[in-house]
């Protein structure tokens, strides 16, 4: 494959197809998106994932192996490591949510003691007695609180754990469904897949790259590998940070019990993590739901705790683990964001940065290749005859 000198020639756009071409080609993008927007978006997903797996098939054909049974080889691998990763997420949220919600309806409903007293009553009294020996006497928090505990009832606290139960089933059988709609999405992208060697050679044809540089598809899938790894490496960061956290917590007895629930937490954490900027506020809940009703006070070292990690993430972790994953102006990112939930909502916020990632390459690559026309500004020439003065005639003549 011949590469363009340094010095080659770009390739200039015309100034008609500037003025009437690409404002036509915009409003045919537009337009295609708004009426074909999930056809779009699966191509979209497609894509991306055909760029992620396209290293590991180039190395098998590397290795004497048929593109297509490369191909095949890869996706296998890949479907069982995504259907494992499912299972037993669900598997995971199912059983600890039953766990919980089995937890939460004892503390509001089994009596104990003499006399008899749920552990959410027991609690209330240690909190009015913290503030009644705290010269906090007017604060009176008890009388209030066991009317509502007795209001809440057996049935009512049974009711809201049903529900929690139900939808942890119900997010795992989502789970499931997401695995076989996402077939037509492996489809399309093994059909790319097979199709990227070709692909390549014909944008490598016309548009050469250009110093010894890398082929474009090269280089969509570094900068596509180069955020994956970012992100994993942030998400197991925080994860880990918020695992650590809570065990300390549970082991001190600061939250009683969460330490339980130290690796369904803790792997939420890290999942929500994937999304930007509100991930971290998202990991925080589940934590912080189970530890006020364990006890006000818990809640209150819960909150703290995921306040330091995100002030640790923002400062520190962030910067240093992404800052040359992404390589994008963060106003870009906050409109491609506000853009990916506008468009297809939770999923839009998932693809979108990556897909800006792959973008920003693709104009780099473009941008030291293409050029266009100038436009004239200064005066246009015209041309003038001048006609030479007569000439005066000798004396003589």
């Amino acid at each position: 494959m011949a590469l363009m000198p340094a010095g080659a020639p770009k390739v200039q756009i015309p100034r008609w197809i500037q003025l009437v071409g690409l404002p036509l080609l915009l409003l045919f993008v537009w337009v295609l998106a708004r009426s074909l927007g999930h056809v779009v978006f699966l191509f979209l997903v497609a894509a991306i994932i055909a760029l992620l797996l396209n290293p590991f098939v180039r190395a098998l054909g590397r290795a004497k192996v048929p593109r297509g049974l490369a191909v095949a080889v890869v996706y296998l691998g890949f479907a069982a490591a995504v259907g494992v990763a499912l299972v037993a997420l669900a598997t995971v949220v199912v059983d600890r949510t039953r766990s919980a919600s089995n937890r939460v309806d004892i503390y509001f409903t089994n009596q104990v003691g003499h006399p008899p007293q749920t552990h959410a009553e027991r609690d209330l009294n240690r909190v009015q007695h913290w503030l009644d020996t705290h010269g906090l006497k007017r604060v009176q928090i008890e009388k209030q609180g066991k009317n509502f505990l007795h209001n809440i009832g057996t049935k009512d606290v049974t009711k809201y754990t049903s529900k929690a139960i139900s939808w942890a089933e119900a997010a795992g059988l989502v789970a499931f469904q997401v695995v076989f709609g996402g077939v037509l999405v492996i489809v399309v992208s093994i059909y790319m897949l097979l199709d990227m060697p070709r692909l390549g050679r014909v944008v490598d044809r016309r548009f050469p790259p250009r110093d010894g540089g890398s082929p474009l598809l090269e280089r969509l899938e570094a900068a596509l590998f180069s955020y994956v790894k970012g992100q994993v490496l942030l998400s197991f960061i925080i994860g880990a940070s918020a695992a650590l956290g809570l065990y300390i917590l549970g082991a001190t007895g600061l939250v009683p019990g969460i330490d339980t629930y130290v690796l369904a937490f803790a792997a939420w954490v890290a999942f929500t993590e994937l999304i930007p900027y509100l991930g971290p506020w998202l990991g925080a809940v589940p934590p912080l739901i189970y530890a006020l009703f364990v006890h006000p006070i818990s809640a209150i070292w819960v909150a703290l705790l995921f306040l330091g990690i995100h002030q640790i993430e923002g400062h520190v972790v962030v910067p240093k683990v992404m800052g040359n994953a992404l390589r994008l102006n963060p106003l870009l990112v906050i409109f491609g964001l506000l853009a990916g939930i506008e468009i297809y909502g939770f999923l839009g916020v998932l693809v979108v940065l990556p897909l800006l990632a792959l973008l920003r390459t693709m104009w780099e690559y473009f941008s030291a290749a293409v050029e266009l026309e100038p436009w004239t500004t200064g005066p246009v020439p015209v041309e003038v005859e001048i006609e030479e003065p007569l000439r005066a005639a000798p004396p003589g003549d």
